[in-house]
C-alpha cells in the first residue's frame, strides 16, 4: 500500500505561481512512477504532467509546457509541481498519482483545489 497527501493549493491570480507538493508513504513508493492530474467542474480528469521513479524522464501536457515543471525527491519521498503563469483554465482539483508496474498497482492522493482568479 502507498498513501499519497497532496498540499499546496491555494487561491491566486493569474500569472501567479503556486508549487503543489504530494508527500508519499509505505511500500517502497521511492519506486513508483509519479505523476499530477486535474479535474476542472464538470469535466474529466485529465493528465498534467509525470515523473519516472529515477527522476530521469518528465512529460507534460501541452497545455502545460513551459509553465509548470515536475519534480521529486526521493529522499524526501516527495513529489512537487511548481505552477507558473498560471491561467484561470488552470483552476481545478490536482490529484496526485503513483503507479508501479513491478507491483502492478497504482494509488491517488485526495485532491487539493487550486483556484486562479482573473
Amino acid at each position: 500500500q502507498v498513501q499519497l497527501v497532496e498540499s499546496g493549493g491555494g487561491l491566486v491570480q493569474a500569472g501567479g505561481s503556486l508549487t503543489l507538493s504530494c508527500a508519499a508513504s509505505g511500500r517502497a513508493s521511492s519506486t513508483y512512477n509519479m505523476a499530477w492530474y486535474r479535474q476542472a467542474p464538470g469535466k474529466e480528469r485529465e493528465f498534467v504532467a509525470a515523473i519516472r521513479w529515477t527522476g530521469a524522464g518528465t512529460r507534460y501536457a501541452d497545455s502545460v509546457k513551459g509553465r509548470f515543471t515536475i519534480s521529486r525527491d526521493n529522499a524526501k519521498n516527495t513529489m512537487y509541481l511548481q505552477m507558473n503563469s498560471l491561467k484561470p483554465e488552470d483552476t481545478a482539483i490536482y490529484y496526485c498519482n503513483a503507479g508501479s508496474a513491478y507491483y502492478g498497482d497504482e494509488y491517488w492522493g485526495q485532491g487539493t483545489q487550486v483556484t486562479v482568479s482573473s
